[in-house]
């Protein structure tokens, strides 16, 4: 996990983290907190899945009140789609539920028309896996005890989504954001209109707000 900022102001301050794969948030914060060696507040500025890397903003002392404001700021990802493939979660740690029945031939004008519907935003299912409370419930805790719910949607902001490479059957793009959107559920949702299942096989968080990854 590396520290992009060394000097902390322990009464009031924004640590930028780059996020290894597999650590959650909490994690992350768990591992600030007992580095510091103090009773200080900590907490972070918007989750980061697992699976994913990148800027986790780390919230020390008064900027833990922080929170309502800095999860609203703007975000930019690095994220791979893969086609042909849908998982139950969208990522590559969910299971296999759906995979193409024809060839995979998708050409870069086709790819790139289908980028910019979504801009500058669309009505985005919350997927099943997700934090969201539905009846008072965690989305993710009732899909794992098999409950069925309806899976509310929500408006979400694509200011930019940019074609970066197509090799295959995956593409690279990059998204600037608004809050609130599911990187996950945008790659499934860019596979759909290609009319091929896909899932987000990799995800980097560049940005969030003013607070960028060193190049």
């Amino acid at each position: 996990m590396q520290f992009v900022k060394r000097e902390i102001n322990f009464d009031n301050d924004i640590l930028l983290i780059d996020k290894p794969v597999d650590w959650t948030s909490h994690d992350v914060v768990a591992k600030v907190r007992g580095e510091m060696g103090r009773k200080t507040k900590v907490g972070h500025g918007g989750t980061l899945d697992p699976f994913a890397t990148g800027v986790l903003l780390i919230l020390i002392g008064k900027a833990v009140k922080r929170f309502d404001e800095i999860r609203t700021w703007d975000k930019e990802y690095v994220m791979e789609v893969k086609l042909g493939e849908t998982t139950d979660t969208g990522d590559p740690t969910g299971k296999i539920v759906k995979t193409s029945g024809r060839v995979l031939e998708v050409s870069q004008n086709e790819v790139e028309r289908v980028l910019q519907s979504f801009v500058p935003g669309y009505e985005q299912t919350v997927p099943i896996y997700s934090a969201v409370k539905i009846g008072g419930k965690r989305a993710y805790k009732l899909a794992r005890a098999g409950k069925e719910f309806v899976q509310p949607k929500r408006w979400v902001t694509i200011a930019q989504i940019k074609l970066l490479d197509l090799q295959g059957p995956s593409l690279q793009v990059k998204v600037v954001c608004g809050s609130g959107t599911y990187m996950r559920q945008l790659a499934m949702d860019i596979g759909e209109k290609l009319g091929l299942p896909a899932h987000c096989s990799q995800l980097r968080r560049t940005r969030v707000g003013e607070f960028k990854l060193p190049i």
